[in-house]
């Protein structure tokens, strides 16, 4: 009989990026923040930042400095508009990025919003040993981010394999 996996919390980070949003209007936000709550882990900080590069880029920077962060997830300023920069901002920091994460969001998001999914920039990486996702802003495209990608990447108990399960190794 195969041993069961447990389950390992791991902490995570929310970055909501708008010019507009505010705690009480950051459904995108609290969306992430409750599923990270549900699942298990632990919420290690939640930030709404402009639409400006440099402090994207800042908060980033330190989130993946800190090694208590284990994994950001980012929502918002994935767009095509002359405002929309956190891919920008981030893909930079990247020492690797996980192509698979934003084909699979789209063709994912290809079922609900149809060709609309085009205009999604959503993309995924690991730098410094933190997993980093990056939504689109609205609270949909949260929703099946996280519970058809992240979610079961970020459960150890996922099989046949999950990102959790390479932690040790990013380092490398």
């Amino acid at each position: 009989m195969a041993k069961a996996t447990p389950f390992i919390p791991i902490n995570i980070a929310v970055m909501t990026v708008s010019d507009t949003r505010s705690e009480a209007t950051d459904t995108s936000g609290k969306l992430l923040c409750d599923r990270i709550r549900t699942a298990g882990h632990t919420l290690a900080e939640k930030i709404i930042v402009p639409d400006n590069l440099y402090q994207i880029r800042a908060v980033i920077s330190r989130w993946i400095a800190d090694e208590a962060i284990q994994a950001l997830i980012t929502t918002g300023g994935t767009g095509v508009t002359g405002r929309d920069g956190t891919p920008e901002a981030i893909q930079p920091l990247l020492d690797k990025e996980i192509q698979g994460f934003g084909e699979l969001f789209r063709m994912i998001s290809y079922q609900e919003i149809k060709t609309s999914t085009l205009q999604s920039r959503a993309f995924s990486g690991v730098a410094n040993g933190t997993y980093i996702f990056c939504l689109p802003g609205s609270t949909g495209a949260c929703r099946t981010g996280w519970d058809a990608l992240i979610q079961d990447q970020l459960d150890s108990r996922h099989s046949p394999c999950n990102l959790v399960e390479l932690m040790p190794r990013l380092r490398e």
